[in-house]
């Protein structure tokens, strides 16, 4: 990419390189391994509209026409969910309806997002482009087309929504304006759009580097996000912080002047300025602080192989693989993944080659787990209390000051 992928500006500045890197859901099996392709996954800033991406795209039908990724795995991701919906339901507190308010989600993945909306009386309908886990939302009973949503499957749908929703999608867009062409063209006139995303002063305060991999393209801030709506007629009015995936915003939209804008879309927007979160300099900062926790980590991995310590990850998201892979991570160090999602059982992480064993059908523990699950670190201790008990220590490479 050359171009912004928000405001079209040709002045991007380079300022995260994490190498070539594999596609970081592209799990592999054994007879794949080694023959994975790999990518340039750098991070670019544009120094007119501030919007931080990628400037090289691997194709959506590689990364989303099927994957293993599942939003109903973790209760904490779900209970998040359930919040968005009853908070969505109150938009309706202060109209009447003579008919059941309508909700799309678009990347609604395995229906766990629909659920928690049909569970309040909503009309449900979810755009996946994954075919395989649009099957299992419909067969969990919750309507899904299996395809990628744009301008021209929101023409094909002749209906209009109360509630438009897309959560932990909308940075993943190859296809962004037409994207937000087709949300204005189905969000009813007093609708509101509710669009969640990883917010990137999170990130850079974080250190989360692991959460820039080839899937999201785009890494918003309240400001840029706000500016790439405008540019389509729609309007910020509402803006919160989760703790969800280590700080998403939650963001509320409207066509244009259709809801009063609350003081919180200031608010963000002058801690981001204060933060200077939008600044080139704070990017070119956060390159070298991924340095020192490389640095870090392979020296406490290091520490554990020379004390005869066994480790073992503890998860296999996507993200994990840009760490593993830019620290340069193997089974050397660590010796498997252990997953829940039982869709990536005998399955390898692309580029490092760890295995992954599914955690209720393996016995053997490790001293250490180093946790790249980190997004879950309070359900992971909770659930995991006899484990600590016993002596087994969990790392966390990235700790969110939650």
């Amino acid at each position: 990419m050359h171009t912004c992928r928000v405001c079209d500006s040709t002045d991007l500045e380079l300022c995260v390189d994490l190498g070539n890197q594999p596609w970081c859901n592209g799990f592999l099996q054994k007879d794949e391994i080694g023959k994975e392709p790999f990518y340039p996954l750098r991070l670019v800033v544009c120094n007119n509209c501030n919007t931080a991406q990628l400037d090289y795209t691997v194709k959506k039908e590689i990364m989303f026409g099927d994957h293993t990724y599942l939003s109903g795995i973790t209760s904490s991701l779900s209970n998040h969910f359930k919040n968005i919906a009853i908070n969505a339901l109150n938009e309706f507190n202060s109209r009447s309806l003579s008919r059941k308010p309508r909700v799309l989600d678009i990347g609604s993945n395995d229906g766990t997002q629909l659920r928690h909306f049909k569970d309040l009386g909503f009309e449900c309908l979810g755009v996946e482009s994954s075919s395989g886990t649009a099957k299992i939302a419909n067969q969990r009973g919750f309507k899904t087309i299996n395809r990628f949503f744009n301008l021209d499957c929101a023409k094909s749908l002749e209906v209009k929504f109360d509630i438009i929703n897309a959560a932990g999608v909308f940075f993943h867009l190859e296809e962004l304006h037409s994207v937000c062409e087709g949300i204005k063209l189905l969000l009813e006139e007093q609708g509101t759009f509710i669009v969640q995303f990883l917010y990137m002063k999170s990130i850079i305060e974080n250190g989360a580097f692991d959460q820039i991999y080839h899937e999201h393209l785009l890494y918003y801030t309240v400001k840029t996000i706000s500016h790439l709506l405008e540019r389509h007629g729609l309007q910020l009015y509402n803006v919160s912080l989760a703790n969800i995936h280590g700080g998403s915003i939650i963001a509320y939209a409207s066509h244009k002047g259709n809801k009063e804008i609350t003081p919180s879309v200031e608010k963000f927007l002058r801690e981001e300025e204060l933060a200077e979160t939008n600044e080139i300099i704070t990017y070119k900062n956060f390159a070298k602080r991924i340095e020192q926790l490389k640095l870090r980590d392979l020296a406490f991995l290091e520490d554990c192989k020379s004390k005869g310590k066994k480790v073992f990850g503890f998860g296999a998201p996507v993200k994990g693989n840009t760490l593993l892979n830019y620290y340069r991570i193997t089974s050397r160090e660590i010796k498997y993944l252990v997953e829940k999602n039982s869709l990536r059982r005998n399955l390898y992480a692309p580029g490092s080659h760890i295995p992954i064993i599914i955690e209720d059908e393996f016995e053997e523990l490790p001293d250490v787990y180093y946790v790249l699950a980190w997004n879950f670190k309070e359900e992971i201790l909770r659930n995991n209390q006899e484990k600590i008990a016993n002596g087994i220590e969990f790392y966390f490479p990235v700790d969110p000051a939650y």
